[in-house]
């Protein structure tokens, strides 16, 4: 095992993956020369060279639309996007062609590209560099979406996800870039589709996923000096997400908060929530809680943002609501 940091986990397991298939290249703004926005892809045009790692023009709609150029002629893509607000930008390509070309070429033709974006606040971006889009995403059919919260998870997703043959948006909250882990030598690949349960309990289940979950984690471990143990459920895909891994929790405890720092409203804590009630509703003690974020643009200065965000105090209060 070695101690890596969020970014170097992703660095490693795109040049792991452009090392073992030359069909794998990387193409966004200021990756090449400048390492990325956050630094992401740094040394990577050293040793891949330009033809592989494609320095393009500020135009999301041209480069978006060049990697499902390259994926229908069987190349694998992965297409950064700065922000994964800009994915607004180049929307018609994701959800009008990307999304729907394996079902309107009946199976005949496969898109393998992974779009990787940079995602959520804490970092002072503002409005229109701090969303969390996911439902948003989600809300398209054939495409899958993946968020981790961890540098293990982070590498071994992307790995599974530039192999994959759908279309993948593999969400990075930028406030994890430098955060550490673990993650093992050997080659390795995580299954999309499955959570990790980070935390095991008997009294709660909290549902989380990216940046939230080190969050619900801190505040679990706090609620231990009442006597309560709360399970920590890490969705890693938000679609399509581990519904069986959620329910079966839920069933167990009775108890279900979900939380996330994207909007709540028409949120992934709804749909979630709507599923375990479709699958275990007799079995819940209390109705199922939601924290997310309100209804409005992503502030700028820290105070705001901090209160935009759920935060550990607001978790650990929803915990002991659900525990009276």
């Amino acid at each position: 095992m070695r101690n890596v940091t969020f970014a170097q986990a992703i660095r490693e397991a795109m040049c792991e993956e452009m090392r073992r298939d030359s069909d794998v290249f990387i193409m966004g703004e200021d990756i090449g020369v400048y390492g990325g926005c956050f630094g992401v892809t740094e040394g990577m045009l050293a040793e891949f060279g330009k033809e592989r790692v494609i320095d393009t023009p500020i135009t999301e709609q041209a480069y978006t639309g060049a990697g499902l150029g390259a994926a229908l002629a069987g190349m694998r893509p992965v297409v950064e996007l700065m922000f994964s607000d800009f994915a607004t930008v180049c929307f018609d390509l994701v959800a009008n062609e990307t999304s729907k070309m394996r079902f309107m070429t009946a199976g005949k033709k496969s898109l393998p590209v992974t779009f990787r974006a940079p995602c959520g606040c804490g970092t002072g971006a503002a409005a229109q560099h701090s969303q969390s889009l996911e439902a948003l995403f989600a809300h398209m059919p054939g495409i899958r979406i993946i968020m981790p919260s961890t540098p293990n998870d982070a590498k071994g997703l992307l790995k599974a996800a530039i192999r994959c043959d759908d279309p993948v948006i593999f969400l990075e909250p930028k406030t994890l870039y430098k955060t550490e882990g673990l993650i093992p030598d050997k080659d390795y690949v995580l299954p999309i589709g499955k959570a990790d349960i980070k935390k095991t309990g008997k009294d709660l289940t909290v549902i989380t996923y990216g940046r939230t979950v080190d969050k619900a984690m801190t505040a679990a471990n706090e609620l231990i000096q009442y006597g309560l143990y709360v399970e920590v459920i890490d969705l890693r895909t938000i679609k399509p997400f581990d519904i069986e891994t959620c329910a079966e929790s839920a069933a167990r405890t009775g108890r279900v908060l979900i939380a996330h720092e994207a909007g709540l409203y028409c949120g992934m804590g709804a749909e979630i929530a709507s599923q375990i009630y479709e699958r275990v509703f007799d079995k819940l003690k209390k109705p199922i809680k939601r924290l997310g974020a309100p209804d409005c643009p992503v502030p700028m200065t820290k105070p705001l943002e901090d209160h935009f965000c759920p935060q550990e105090k607001e978790i650990k209060k929803a915990m002991l609501g659900l525990m009276k």
